[in-house]
């Protein structure tokens, strides 16, 4: 219904429509009928969700935006539902309670659909959705409860933990914890309904749809169903109340009746059995008589199923194990517990339960008291296979691997025993055999596996054999009548049993000459866990079944006693309950094992048996033992008793016995014999204990003993009181002050680090926060290891003290660590300043490796930290502190200032040297302070005033600033003053302030703001408190590491990384903690004093602070308040001239006005005492900071000038001598130049014609005065002067090269006449060999005395110079001889001048001559020409012209330099060349002359072009040059400076090369761009040459080279090739010509008279590499081997000439129009123009009268070696 394209009915003009019908349905009575299926009832269960809103009654109360989640809840995409699913969670949660309330009615069905969902998000989702449901609709979900409550259980069951904990939320939401059984109850029959039918009814394809669902998800829904179910029967019963369980019996009965419910105990899911057991747990625990019932099938299903060893099954059968054994007293009556049980028991004990024990042993115990006789029967057989089954579980795979498996085990079996013991105490033999078999068979094997398992022994096996044993003796101790007598004695009989046979298996392992270790150390912690049982500490908890065990009277008192309220493992017994045996039998086995093992070591020295002696007598050190010892040896006589002094039993053991043993141990380990004393000494008085110490001190035993006997004298605070007397005594403090000595002499070969390790131990450990040993001998200690590591600072390597020293390090870290009032010693503060000048001094000095450096860091960080925590410890004036920062001070107070002074170093002093050595020695000495000042920074709180105690200390006082501060190198001066940012003098100028170069020093102001700058910047960023008055003022300090920031940046310093904080000056403004140490006005006000006191440095870094912090904008009320009325700063001094020209930028206009005044006025009332540079600097200052000044002020100034020239011209210096002229006179000049240039460029309207002459002339004077004074450019004044004439020349240069209109009109008339014709000539006759003058007085750019500056002015100038000038160019004549050349003489005198100096080492003359050359490059080509034509062409061989000799011989001598710097890359390897060094010079030079050659081939003519194409072929320099670019152009050639973003990057084949001579920010990618712009040149203007060297090279080369060019070059080539055929102005006659630029094509059409042809030009995508196609277009008139032969001669001109399409094209029209003209074809190479000279055939043969072109028969006579006619073979005359 409602297709768009049916017929409809008549009448029925709109298509069908759902929702109209549906209007229509309701447009009556407003309610839906009922259909089938539909019910309108609220109270049932709707299967509709309304979608239309016609119908009011249903749908009156549901939102639309409930209805659309509601139905995509019905949907078969995954993710739909559960968006939907969350989107009605978060729905529920915001709308209103009445808007929820609506969708209750159609809510159950769809709850009862998704809560089953297959996908388990779903599932999640939509309990935690019915949790926002239930809180929002509260009561008003109890009319749906019934039909919600059997699936909302079930998804509490949910095999999904999270699905099932959001279900158990939802419903703790909904019901208190009151409310819930009730709930329950009120739905139980409803539960109950939906749970039987998943159990009994449903299948797999019942509950999912077969069409729709995969086999796999029904049948994973299905198990999960009925896990879900059989816990949701347990569920349902555990919470219902106990009438409701009974009501629901009769339906419980229809459940466990039916065969189909009994088969889950076989399911094949494990899933499935592990909810199968657990809800007959429930069940028998909670309907016992229903259980009961079904006993038959009970037991069974339970009591056989106990092998089945899945971890999900397993808990859950055991668990129901002891439910039916305790449910069903006839259990055992419904199987065959000898057939069906117990030899699943046995087998899965001997399995170690399949992995389970944790699960399966805690359940033995409870079994076997629920195991009736009749299945025990015979006992002793039964009890004899559980218990060996029990023990041999031990041996399988799992117990051996896992110890937590073992000790259930061994736990199980222990607790098991002891019930069966207490179950057979009877007289009767049977009884006794059970006892008899349990001891001697069970318990003693398995104490005899122990010891020879380690695992065992750690178990709790021990620990369970002693608290079974303490019960057995306090039952033999009970007192009483009848049984409970009988009961005594047999426990007194096992007891005697028991330590009977122990002790034989312990002689039996002990009473061997080589026993077991193993077995021994056993044996001995058997013995101790017996001894001390409440030492041993549990290691795991496991807790036991809660199963109710029904116990006879009888029995109960027994069991209670031994096992109410323990746990399974014997390790969770609290320690008071833990008794030792107390019997008799325990002390004699210890005596005669004791006795065995001294016979043992007297008879035959058994080291084994001394050891297990030792560990015996640890545990059992009492008197008796001792007595023992002593009956069993020999008796000593009168004589050795008289000595020993005492009847103590352990002393005399411990003197005739140990101290002998003790003696003879020589190269073992002593430990044991140590423990051994120690154990004697419990026995001993502390009298007794401090003789017996010192005489075993005194023995000359090894130091390690020593070690030992403290370390068990101090390790707990009882043996430390008894062994105090003899810690703190003499002969120890007398020994070890022996031993510190010892180790501190350098002739020991070797160190032994047990010494050292005792003496570390008796400096660091501490009793009651007092020393191990004596403070005399502490101190004593201590200076002698400072005195050895002094020593370390003069010897040598050969000395080999690093270990010592390493071992030092150790003892005194540990010392200072440990030990919290350690600095209270002298001596300790002295060792920290030496370890701390250690670590200060380079290593070169030291011989220290970088591991025992750091080593020496930790130890001074360590030292510090101790002495600054230390509450007690005052500031003093000789401690740590000030001596450190008096020794950094020294030390860089006393640098030496000049690297001649490198063998002047002293040993002790930081040798701070102009070399990287120095360099790296001060980056060690910062590196030192500053770790100190971060260790003071993070113990601040402790003692702030430490930090600022030492940084007053650290900063050097005002002359000490003074002096280091004018040892600065006075090269910032010239830095300064040829940019213009100083306009200072000095009163003497001489070569040697200059010639020496700054960047080879390292000063010591530099070091010392270093030092500083990283001190101030580590306290700035600590969290101290900044503001204490304690600290010191840092003023001066910030103030001089500002001033060394700045002569560093003045000089170009390349200083080390270590002065990375000099730059701190930009970030003063914004660091709050810089703010707080020096507040930026106060740092302002302390700059601007230094300025204008000293002028000079204190003024440039005064501005750069300024500038780099922005103070003009947030500080400018403090810099107007620094001077005042600016009639304060006169009288002019050099000082205030400085500051002021800082100042001028930021003045207000009224304030330069006011300058502007003083100034004028001081020039025009010039007198011989006034300073008149000054007035003109001031002047010029303030018209360069944008002051409005008037005309005749300007015209003043200028008129008082013009006078000086007349009545002072000495002033000007014209013909002087610059070398004898001082640094005022020259500042004079210079300031006239800027102010004639200002003139010239701002207000050139007001000059008159004599002002103009006035200026013009005073140039040329100039020049021609710097042009005779070049040997005096090593004075930076005078290297000013001629800088500044240079730039006037580049402004006149650029004013008279293209005036504004309406200035031209108001110069006076000729001046641009009077410029060209006269001034040009003489400026540039002057300049042009000012270049050339330079570099041979100064050849070596690296000299400190080269005019560099100056030059590059000139070079700038130079690039302005007209054509004209260098074609009639006045230089000095040049000339090579034997070079061929067709150029003038002006012109060839300049290439030879100019050409050379492009391999110069100074970039701004290599670009300077470019430019000059680049100028007269294109007229060479004409010179050339000119020769050519007036050539004969007589000869037969091809003529080969070469391009400028002089350009040719600069690339010959480049060529072979750049191989050499490139030799080591292949092609397609990008060359990194460090900017402005002599290989980048070198490669410069070289690129530029080819960049050079190729403006003169473009500039050529094609018949030369193939001449020059000639030369460089055979010359191979082509070939060099790709070599060469394809190793200096990077792989990827991105333009710098763009964004990310872009789109089509900037490369740089797009953007074209700005070689600017004063371009220094661009050096760094000016080689690879040029590079790029010389292959990009070649390929454009060369592409033939290009083409054959391409095709020529193997494949990996020209691989990469197709590659780079495709990618990048092709593409602008291509382009530009097809934009020059759009744009160009050449007219063919009968051709045109047009392109296409998307084909990249171009089409050719020639017609003449009647005939027409048409050609397509395809350019390839590697263009030029790739091979132009020609294809044939139209053709009419033209015979096919006519059109053949042309098409052929295109495609030739194009493939191998050097030039355009365009320029192929019109030799292609010009060898067609020939043919047509009727000359003929050349029989050779069948063309009329020659492809290579373009010559016409013009040779004839006298036979056949043909023509050829004369390299043709060169070529011809060359290869055939005939001289015959090609054609008609006759003899060529």
């Amino acid at each position: 219904m409602g297709g768009k394209n049916k017929q409809r009915t008549k009448g029925n003009v709109r298509p069908s429509s759902s929702g109209r019908a549906a209007e229509v349905l309701t447009r009556d009575g407003g309610v839906i009928p009922g259909f089938v299926g539909f019910d309108t009832s609220i109270a049932s269960d709707l299967s509709y969700v309304p979608a239309v809103h016609g119908a009011e009654e249903i749908d009156n109360l549901v939102d639309a935006d409930f209805r659309l989640v509601l139905r995509k809840l019905s949907k078969r995409d995954v993710v739909t539902r559960l968006k939907a699913v969350q989107d009605f969670g978060s729905m529920c949660q915001e709308r209103s309670a009445e808007d929820v309330k609506g969708v209750l009615p159609y809510w159950p069905r769809i709850y009862c659909k998704i809560s089953v969902d297959h996908d388990r998000r779903i599932r999640e989702a939509t309990q935690l959705a019915f949790e926002q449901l239930v809180l929002k609709v509260r009561r008003g979900l109890a009319p749906f409860l019934k039909s919600l409550m059997g699936h909302w259980i079930l998804s509490q069951c949910d095999t999904y933990t999270p699905a099932a904990s959001a279900a158990c939320q939802a419903f703790q939401a909904a019901f208190s914890p009151a409310k819930q059984p009730e709930a329950l109850s009120f739905c139980r029959d409803e539960i109950l309904t939906v749970l039987q039918d998943v159990l009994l009814k449903d299948t797999a394809d019942t509950l999912s749809d077969p069409q729709s669902v995969t086999e796999e998800e029904r049948e994973a829904k299905y198990v999960r169903m009925l896990t879900s179910s059989l816990l949701g029967v347990k569920r349902l019963l555990s919470l219902l109340p106990q009438s409701d369980r009974v009501a629901l019996e009769p339906r419980l009965a229809q459940l466990v009746t039916a065969a189909k419910f009994w088969k889950f105990s076989k399911h094949r899911t494990a899933q499935v059995k592990g909810a199968f057991f657990e809800m007959l747990c429930s069940l028998c625990e909670l309907t016992p008589a229903l259980m009961r019932a079904e006993a038959a099938r009970l037991c069974p299903a339970v009591l056989l199923s106990i092998d089945d060893a899945d971890p999900l099954v397993l808990p859950s059968v055991w668990e129901a194990v002891l439910h039916v054994v305790a449910t069903v007293p006839d259990c055992w009556t419904h199987v065959n517990a000898r057939k069906g049980f117990l030899p699943k028991l046995w087998a899965l004990l001997k399995e170690g339960g399949k992995g389970m024990a944790k699960s399966l042993h805690p359940n033995l115990m409870p079994l076997l008291s629920k195991v009736p006789p009749e299945v025990t029967d015979p006992a002793l057989d039964f009890f004899t296979t559980f218990f060996s089954a029990l023990l041999d579980g031990l041996c399988s795979e799992r117990a051996v691997s896992s110890p937590s498996e073992s000790a259930v085990i061994v736990t199980s079996a222990v607790e098991c025993l002891r019930y069966t013991m207490l179950q057979n105490t009877e007289q009767e033999e049977a009884q006794r055999n059970v006892r008899t078999m349990l001891v001697s068979q069970q318990l003693l094997p398995l104490l005899e596996r122990a010891l020879g398992s380690l695992p065992l022994q750690s178990g709790p096996l021990f620990l369970l054999v002693t608290e079974m044993l303490v019960s057995w003796e306090k039952r033999a101790n009970t007192t009483g009548g009848g049984d409970a007598h009988d009961s005594s004695a047999v426990f007194r009989a096992l007891v005697t049993d028991f330590w009977s046979e122990l002790a034989a298996l312990c002689v039996r392992y002990t009473d061997k000459e080589q026993p077991d270790l193993q077995a021994l150390e056993g044996i001995s912690t058997l013995l101790q866990v017996m001894r001390h049982p409440e030492k041993v500490r549990p290691k795991s908890v496991q807790k036991k079944k809660s199963v109710t065990i029904s116990v006879s009277e009888d029995e109960k008192s027994d069991v209670e006693k031994d096992f109410a309220g323990k746990p399974v493992q014997a390790g969770l017994v609290k320690d008071e309950a833990l008794e030792s045996p107390r019997t008799q039998h325990f002390e004699s086995a210890v005596c005669q094992l004791a006795q065995l093992c001294l016979v043992h070591v007297d008879e035959r020295r058994s080291e084994r048996h001394l050891v297990f002696l030792s560990l015996l007598l640890r545990s059992f050190h009492t008197p008796k033992i001792f007595a023992t010892l002593q009956q069993e040896g020999h008796m000593v006589g009168g004589d050795k008793r008289a000595e020993v002094g005492t009847s103590n039993p352990a002393v005399q053991f411990l003197l005739e016995r140990v101290v002998a043993w003790l003696a003879e141990q020589k190269d073992g380990d002593a430990e044991h014999l140590v423990e051994m004393i120690f154990s004697c000494l419990h026995c001993c008085s502390p009298q007794e204990t401090t003789r017996i110490l010192n005489h075993i001190t005194m023995m000359d035993l090894e130091w390690s003993v020593v070690l030992l006997l403290i370390q068990k004298a101090s390790a707990n605070p009882e043996t430390h009181v008894s062994c105090r007397d003899w810690l703190k005594g003499s002969v120890l403090g007398e020994q070890l002050l022996k031993l510190t000595e010892e180790l501190c002499r350098m002739d020991r070969s070797s160190l032994s680090s047990s010494s050292w390790t005792l003496i570390s131990l008796v400096l660091s450990q501490r009793q009651n926060n007092e020393p191990l040993v004596g403070e005399v001998y502490m101190e004593k200690i201590l200076e002698k290891l400072h005195a050895t590591l002094s020593e370390t600072k003069s010897l040598s390597d050969a000395g080999n003290m690093e270990p010592l020293v390493s071992f030092i390090c150790d003892v005194a870290s540990t010392f200072f660590m440990s030990v919290q009032d350690c600095f209270l010693l002298l001596s300790a503060e002295e060792l920290l300043f030496t370890v701390f000048q250690l670590t200060a001094q380079d290593q070169k000095h030291t011989y220290l490796s970088d591991s025992l450096l750091e080593k020496l860091r930790s130890v001074c960080t360590a030292g510090v930290r101790s002495l600054v925590q230390h509450s007690q410890y005052e500031l003093k004036a000789d401690g740590f502190l000030p001596s450190a920062a008096q020794w950094v001070k020294n030390q860089l107070l006393s640098t030496a200032l000049d690297a001649r002074r490198l063998e002047a170093r002293g040993t002790d002093c930081f040798p701070a040297l102009g070399s990287d050595e120095a360099a790296f020695s001060l980056q060690v000495l910062v590196l030192a302070v500053q770790n100190l000042v971060e260790t003071l920074v993070t113990v601040c709180h402790h003692g702030p005033s430490s930090l600022a105690q030492f940084v007053s200390h650290l900063i050097p006082s005002r002359s000490g600033w003074d002096q280091i501060r004018n040892a600065l190198h006075p090269q910032w001066i010239k830095t300064s003053l040829l940019s213009g940012r100083y306009r200072g003098t000095v009163a003497k100028s001489s070569v040697d302030m200059w010639e020496s170069n700054a960047s080879d020093r390292l000063p010591a102001h530099l070091c010392a703001s270093a030092l500083l700058g990283g001190v101030i910047q580590t306290v700035a960023a600590s969290p101290c408190d900044r503001g204490s008055s304690e600290y010191p003022d840092l003023r001066d300090a910030a103030a001089e590491l500002l001033l060394s920031a700045q002569w560093c940046k003045e000089v170009e310093h390349k200083a080390p990384t270590v002065f990375s904080h000099l730059s701190l000056g930009a970030d003063w403004g914004r660091a709050e903690g810089l703010q707080e140490l020096v507040s930026v006005s106060g740092l302002l006000e302390t700059l601007y004093s230094r300025s204008a006191e000293e002028g000079g440095l204190w003024s440039l870094t005064l501005d750069t602070f300024i500038r780099s912090s922005h103070l003009a904008a947030s500080h400018s009320a403090s810099l107007r308040s620094l001077y005042g009325p600016v009639n304060s700063l006169r009288p002019l001094s050099g000082s205030k001239l400085s500051t002021l020209q800082v100042l001028c930028p930021f003045l207000s206009q009224d304030e330069r006005e006011t300058l502007v005044a003083l100034a004028s006025a001081g020039i025009i009332n010039w007198q011989e005492s006034d300073d008149a540079h000054g007035c003109l600097s001031v002047l010029l200052v303030c018209l360069e900071a944008g002051t409005q000044v008037q005309e005749e002020v300007l015209l003043a100034v200028l008129a008082t000038m013009m006078e000086w020239r007349n009545s002072k011209e000495e002033c000007f210096l014209f013909g002087g001598d610059l070398s004898e002229a001082g640094a005022q006179q020259l500042s004079l000049i210079v300031e006239m130049m800027r102010f004639l240039s200002w003139l010239v460029t701002h207000s050139a309207a007001v000059l008159g014609s004599g002002q103009w002459d006035f200026l013009l002339c005073s140039l040329l004077a100039w020049l021609e005065l710097a042009s005779d004074n070049v040997g005096a450019l090593w004075n930076p004044w005078v290297q000013l002067a001629l800088c500044e004439t240079a730039a006037m020349i580049v402004t006149l240069s650029r004013f008279f090269a293209s005036p504004a209109p309406e200035l031209l009109e108001k110069l006076p008339p000729g001046l641009a006449g009077e410029w060209a014709d006269f001034f040009l000539d003489g400026i540039y006759g002057l300049l042009l060999p000012l270049p050339v003058r330079i570099t041979e007085a100064f050849r070596e750019p690296d000299d400190p005395l080269f005019p560099l500056a100056p030059l590059r002015s000139v070079c700038a100038a130079l690039t302005h110079v007209p054509v004209q000038q260098l074609k009639q160019n006045s230089l000095p004549p040049r000339f090579v001889a034997d070079q061929m050349t067709s150029l003038s003489e002006p012109l060839q005198t300049l290439l030879n001048t100019f050409c050379p100096l492009l391999l110069s080492k100074t970039r701004a003359l290599q670009v300077a001559v470019y430019h000059v050359l680049g100028k007269v490059m294109p007229q060479l080509p004409e010179c050339d020409g000119e020769a050519d034509s007036a050539k004969p062409d007589d000869d037969g061989n091809e003529q080969s012209l070469s391009p400028p000799a002089a350009l040719m011989a600069v690339l010959s001598a480049c060529e072979d330099l750049c191989e050499s710097i490139l030799a080591g890359l292949q092609v397609g390897e990008f060359a990194v060349v460090q900017p402005l060094s002599v290989e980048y010079s070198c490669i410069l030079g070289y690129l530029l002359s080819w960049k050079l050659l190729l403006t003169f081939f473009k500039s050529s003519p094609s018949h030369l072009r193939a001449h020059y194409s000639q030369h460089l072929k055979s010359s191979c320099s082509l070939n060099k040059l790709l070599h060469h670019l394809f190793r200096l152009m990077p792989e990827h050639p991105v333009y710098p400076g763009q964004g990310s973003e872009t789109k089509e990057p900037k490369t740089f084949f797009t953007e074209p090369l700005s070689l600017d001579v004063d371009d220094r920010d661009g050096v760094q990618w000016e080689l690879p761009h040029l590079a790029c712009s010389v292959y990009y040149s070649t390929v454009q203007h060369l592409p033939a040459m290009v083409r054959l060297w391409w095709n020529s090279q193997e494949k990996r080369v020209s691989a990469a080279v197709d590659k780079f060019t495709m990618k990048h070059v092709s593409p602008v080539l291509s382009g530009q090739e097809i934009s020059s055929v759009h744009t160009s102005t050449q007219m063919f006659e009968n051709m045109t010509v047009k392109a296409r630029s998307a084909a990249r094509e171009v089409i050719a059409t020639y017609s003449v008279d009647d005939i027409f042809i048409e050609l397509v030009i395809q350019l390839p995508q590697n263009h030029p590499l790739g091979s132009i196609t020609v294809e044939s277009g139209r053709r009419v008139g033209v015979a096919v081997q006519q059109w053949r032969n042309w098409m052929l001669q295109l495609s030739t001109y194009l493939t191998h000439q050097n030039g355009s399409i365009m320029e192929g094209l019109a030799l292609w029209k010009n060898n067609v129009d020939k043919r047509f003209e009727g000359i003929e074809d050349c029989m050779i190479c069948f063309s009329v123009i020659h492809g290579s000279n373009y010559s016409l055939p013009k040779k004839a043969c006298r036979t056949c009268k043909k023509k050829f072109h004369s390299a043709c028969l060169y070529k011809w006579f060359t290869s055939s070696n005939k001289s015959t006619c090609p054609l008609c073979r006759e003899t060529f005359f």
